[in-house]
């Protein structure tokens, strides 16, 4: 069977882009950054992203296109006979499952709260409190979670069942044109200065080491590297051009719009005096207490939603293709058959995240923390820095792929190429970074 690739450059970056941009930009980065310093966390957020998340998505892109196949098949085809390094193929598959068991959830809560500002749910005169209570009772009704979750996992294996061309790239085009327009909004220089005027205060109350090991876990998490969800989309890519130049790409469009995403929010929490906090409670209690109260509130929060549906939503097709990839190498499935049985799995598997709100509130399994919370804990704090590490060391060392084949297939085509003198930095610092972010999500 023929690879599929995508029709265009732009395409690949925007949706590799697209798996790497999620909530995560939106809920966690703004608020990370303003109470870090503003622009010096950013400073060093663009160091880190640039000696530790870059090199590790070179490697996973590298994997991918130089085995053009997706997680298991691509270790088969690149390792050592008699090896074991596909067996981390099935682990990130697992861990792409596991992030879709509540990452589909989260996507619902975005999508209803886009049809709750369209019906007008949301009316002016509305306070934090009434806000909180709109949001416990979604959270308290599992028909309704169940109903936004289903619609989310539908329509997001709808979109990969047309295929690459037909379905990704043109949801990818439409979200630009939409963060443009979220940019213009009234009032957006107030909240710039407290988020990305450098704030030496700040920076010596919360102390300097934790800013960089803030700005480090930043760097390395937002690109979601780690579970094989970059690795698919290198299996798509043509040679005309060098992993760490389109790598770059991807990360600058992820930059974006993260720092994109702060200047919607501050600015507009500023202007309205409201605190801004970060997680679910920024988007679903504060930013629509904001909506209610300016002018025009309804039709910006249904923007701000529909740009929220999409940035959570990218992520779910990137990750629902590379699983649908995986089922079609592994098993030889057609693309439908593909979509309908991981569709069911997903969606069976996602009902303990639903439920976790309201029939099993009581279960707490990893540490105290709720359902929704360990599944991340699992995904976050586990299989992503452990699988970055198996990439990097698979693609370093002599008993994986080696790095004289990583940096040629790397290097392949025009544009930004990697200096063969980083190899020490490659198999000794860079592998020590990643099990220092380890090592820290678990104290």
């Amino acid at each position: 069977m023929k690879r599929e690739s995508f029709k265009s450059r732009l395409g690949f970056i925007l949706v590799s882009a697209g798996c790497a941009i999620g909530i995560g930009n939106v809920w966690r980065f703004p608020y990370v950054t303003g109470q870090n310093g503003g622009g010096i966390f950013v400073l060093f957020y663009l160091i880190f992203l640039v000696c530790m998340g870059l090199p590790v998505l070179t490697m996973e892109l590298a994997v991918g296109r130089a085995s053009r196949k997706s997680a298991v098949m691509s270790y088969k085809a690149l390792e050592k006979e008699g090896s074991k390094w596909h067996i981390h193929g099935w682990i990130a598959m697992l861990g792409c499952y596991m992030l879709m068991m509540y990452y589909t959830t989260v996507s619902g809560w975005m999508v209803a709260y886009f049809f709750k500002f369209l019906k007008g749910d949301f009316t002016s005169g509305m306070n934090t409190d009434d806000t909180a209570a709109a949001f416990g009772n979604m959270l308290a009704d599992p028909k309704q979670m169940a109903f936004w979750m289903i619609v989310t996992v539908v329509l997001g294996f709808l979109v990969c069942s047309r295929g690459l061309q037909n379905g990704l790239e043109k949801i990818s085009k439409f979200m630009i044109v939409l963060a443009v327009h979220s940019i213009t909004l009234s009032g957006a220089l107030e909240g710039v200065k407290f988020y990305l005027v450098p704030n030496l205060d700040a920076v010596s109350e919360i102390g300097i080491k934790n800013v960089i090991t803030a700005a480090m876990n930043q760097a390395f998490f937002t690109l979601s590297l780690g579970v094989a969800a970059m690795e698919i989309f290198g299996s798509y890519m043509g040679k005309d051009c060098t992993l760490a130049g389109e790598g770059a790409k991807i990360c600058a469009l992820d930059t974006f719009v993260a720092i994109m995403s702060g200047l919607i929010i501050f600015p507009a929490c500023f202007s309205y005096g409201v605190e801004v906090d970060a997680g679910p409670s920024l988007i679903f209690i504060t930013l629509p207490n904001v909506f209610v109260n300016m002018q025009g509130g309804r039709i910006w929060g249904c923007l701000f939603f529909l740009f929220m549906t999409f940035a959570s939503f990218s992520t779910v097709i990137a990750v629902f293709e590379n699983i649908m990839s995986f089922a079609i190498d592994m098993f030889g499935w057609s693309r439908n058959k593909a979509a309908l049985i991981n569709g069911v799995i997903i969606l069976i598997a996602s009902m303990p995240c639903v439920l976790g709100y309201n029939v099993w509130s009581n279960l707490h399994i990893i540490g105290g923390r709720d359902v929704l919370d360990s599944e991340d804990f699992m995904v976050s704090n586990l299989l992503l820095p452990i699988g970055s590490l198996v990439y990097l060391l698979f693609c370093v060392t002599k008993w994986g792929w080696g790095f004289d084949k990583y940096i040629d297939e790397a290097n392949t085509g025009s544009g930004l190429k990697i200096s063969r003198k980083l190899k020490p930095y490659f198999q000794f610092i860079l592998p020590l970074l990643i099990l220092f972010i380890f090592i820290q999500g678990l104290i």
